[in-house]
């Protein structure tokens, strides 16, 4: 897992909380299901894109490298769209780096 961006957004318009755009060179999600025997018959893993990377949004653990932990999103294909996602479920603006 690689932080391939790093944001803050305000919770309750005062507390400066930390999101990432993680990349994962593998479905996150898809290897989850086959650890744990659930996928559907056929399921297939989401495509890579040109770089064989999926991005995800992190709100937890944002910017710890240190301990195991999971996305938060599915998985898209480019970087924009994980940013937009993450935004979506931030209730304030995120000020990326």
């Amino acid at each position: 897992m690689n932080i391939v961006r790093h944001g803050r957004w305000l919770y309750d318009n005062s507390v400066s909380l930390p999101v990432d755009i993680v990349s994962l060179n593998y479905d996150f999600w898809y290897e989850i299901g086959k650890a744990d025997d659930q996928l559907k018959p056929g399921e297939l893993p989401q495509p890579m894109n040109e770089l064989g990377v999926l991005y995800y949004y992190r709100f937890r653990r944002a910017g710890d490298m240190t301990t195991p932990t999971w996305p938060d999103s599915a998985g898209y294909s480019e970087i924009e769209q994980a940013m937009l996602a993450a935004q979506e479920k931030a209730p304030s603006a995120i000020q990326w780096s």
